[in-house]
């Protein structure tokens, strides 16, 4: 069994793996103060909720993009578990050749994201994650990472709007009925949804420019399932970032 654990910058997604199958998954705020206990803890009494021995698990694989909160992390690992925690880019690494100018600048779940696709679709493709930052991923044919794009995620976007403009409310993100607003809050609802389609759209469009009109386009995060109806993406798929982990994971006892 082993504890796969993707840090992102508004929550960290643990997943427990008992061979090939998901036992669980749960998430946590990814606090930058957070204390090695107070992970520790969560994880433990989590454990408990499942009736799973925590001495089952052999080992707890690491992909972060917060390095503030790995030191929490690892050391509730150690304190918890009493494992050596394996953290991506640091003592495992993901076997993909990576082709940006810097290698060393793609973030972690970037790269677990756009190796776990290409192993499960194949390339070229395109990689959606609707985070904290919405990123597009480009894959070759041959499983290369060429490179992407980085932009402001759609929760992101409407914190800014609802801080910056002193009229504007704090709305949810859906699907508006209608694309014309007749008040405030639809008006605001629309302009995320259609505003953020378009960015989509665009992005996908280029990136097939540059590594194949037959990409494939896969998306992932929290808000992937709110586009999933516009016929963009080929595929949804909830839980790349955690099977990308245990990929890396698996590709290294190897």
């Amino acid at each position: 069994m082993i504890l796969v654990i993707d840090i992102g910058n508004t929550t960290m997604e643990f997943g427990i793996y008992e061979g090939e199958k998901l036992e669980g998954v749960f998430r946590l705020g990814s606090k930058r103060d957070i204390t090695s206990d107070e992970v520790g803890l969560f994880v433990t009494q989590y454990f408990e909720y499942k009736k799973i021995p925590v001495e089952k698990v052999e080992d707890v694989v690491i992909s972060s993009v917060v390095p503030q909160v790995n030191y929490s992390v690892c050391s509730a690992v150690k304190k918890y578990f009493d494992r050596e925690p394996l953290v991506i880019g640091e003592n495992i690494f993901c076997n993909m050749p990576n082709l940006y100018e810097n290698p060393k600048e793609v973030g972690a779940d970037r790269l677990v994201d756009s190796y776990a696709a290409y192993k499960k679709y194949g390339g070229p493709l395109i990689i959606v994650d609707f985070g904290t930052a919405t990123t597009c991923e480009a894959v070759s044919v041959n499983g290369e990472y060429l490179g992407g794009i980085i932009y402001p995620g759609i929760k992101t976007s409407m914190d800014a709007l609802y801080e910056k403009a002193a009229k504007l409310p704090k709305v949810e993100i859906l699907k508006p009925d209608f694309a014309l607003g007749k008040n405030t809050v639809s008006s605001m609802q629309s302009g995320a949804y259609y505003g953020y389609l378009g960015a989509i759209e665009k992005m996908v469009q280029n990136l097939k420019a540059c590594v194949g009109a037959n990409a494939k386009v896969v998306a992932t995060g929290g808000f992937a399932r709110l586009f999933a109806e516009e016929n963009l993406f080929d595929q949804v798929d909830q839980r790349l970032p955690l099977e990308g982990i245990k990929m890396v994971y698996e590709d290294s006892k190897k």
